[in-house]
């Protein structure tokens, strides 16, 4: 059965409203759960001020990551 098509731009909208979305939106349901976990903590971590920094930092390779597998994704199933 054929992987569906996935559009790289509605995988960066979810993850940037909740980082791990636009994985889970990809069909890694594992990963996206983790990246949840992850967000979760680090955005607590902002109490010690060390969250400032490993948050933003990990907000924007979530947004890096989801975009590129949805390409991957679309290259290796014949999409765009």
């Amino acid at each position: 059965m054929p992987q569906p098509r996935k559009n790289p731009g509605v995988a960066v909208v979810l993850s940037f409203f909740i980082p791990g979305l636009g994985q889970i939106y990809n069909g890694q349901i594992m990963k996206g759960i983790i990246f949840i976990i992850l967000a979760a903590i680090f955005g607590f971590l902002t109490v010690v001020l060390i969250g400032y920094v490993l948050y933003p930092l990990f907000w924007v390779y979530n947004l890096y990551d989801a975009y590129n597998t949805a390409r991957e994704i679309n290259q290796k199933y014949g999409g765009y």
